[in-house]
């Protein structure tokens, strides 16, 4: 029996090659040929949604301080890019050189989730936004996810399986205002561990996927199949080890979420060693 071809999903963005949550990673991953983008999102002081992953934007920014207590003004005016470093072509230049994202292709500013709709709308990719808690707004995240989601005429989808938008989050609160809210929307409850009543791939009513770290397939790999008897589909994250790419291939993963989109389809289209675009 031919293994399922995972759907590849950038994990914000083609973020090996360019700096996370960036429109360069963002608009690379389309390039290299992603089904879907994948992206984390907080709200800022005055309620504008931002694609940042931390609670704070120490690590990914020129700035310090917590994202609920900053105002989108103020992180606009923040470096997302320069902190990048791009990995060498070849192993050797590991050793001769130090290969930093060019100057010119560097942008000033947060990416916002209205920006990243804006890019993502006409493409034909599947965009899958994660909502991070605990957060200071609680909630009101959910509400503003969805309130721009209306906007932009993707809140209610013919159905699931063609919507444009799927929703995520690790805390099921969240999942579950996210399906009373937008009900037409699928949903995916993220899973670093599985609790005990969740091993027999059980889902609570509100979530449509399960989402498991991919380390958990690995100490236990029939879970992908006892999701599956329960009607569950499997978003694995973060992949990007050829092992790990054909493990999830072979347990039939319908979404696979990778750092380098080229790199982990070539694994999967049986051409490890072809070349990865990163013009």
């Amino acid at each position: 029996m031919r293994a399922v071809q995972p759907v590849v999903v950038a994990h914000r963005g083609a973020s090996t090659h360019r700096a996370e949550h960036t429109l360069a990673a963002y608009a690379l991953a389309l390039e290299q040929g992603a089904d879907g983008l994948e992206c984390d999102v907080r709200l800022t002081r005055d309620g504008h949604l931002v694609c940042v992953h931390d609670r704070r934007v120490d690590r990914t920014s020129s700035g310090r301080g917590v994202v609920s207590t900053l105002t989108l003004e103020h992180l606009h005016g923040l470096d997302y890019e320069s902190w990048h470093v791009e990995p060498p072509e070849h192993a050797d230049d590991l050793v001769t050189t130090h290969r930093t994202t060019p100057r010119r292709e560097r942008r000033s500013g947060v990416l916002t989730l209205e920006s990243l709709l804006e890019l993502v709308i006409d493409t034909g990719a599947t965009l899958f936004v994660e909502t991070k808690h605990p957060v200071r707004y609680g909630a009101l995240v959910e509400a503003k996810l969805v309130a721009l989601l209306s906007r932009f005429g993707l809140a209610k989808p013919p159905s699931k399986e063609d919507s444009p938008v799927v929703l995520m989050s690790f805390s099921a609160r969240a999942v579950k205002r996210m399906r009373e809210q937008a009900p037409s929307l699928p949903t995916v409850l993220l899973q670093e561990t599985l609790p005990l009543v969740r091993r027999d791939g059980s889902l609570p009513p509100y979530a449509d996927l399960t989402g498991p770290d991919v380390a958990l397939l690995r100490a236990d790999p029939d879970y992908v199949a006892r999701s599956a008897q329960h009607g569950h589909g499997t978003y694995c994250w973060t992949v990007d080890e050829p092992a790990d790419i054909l493990l999830c291939q072979r347990l039939g993963v319908r979404f696979l979420a990778t750092n380098s989109p080229a790199a982990t389809r070539a694994v999967l289209d049986g051409n490890p060693d072809g070349n990865v675009a990163i013009r």
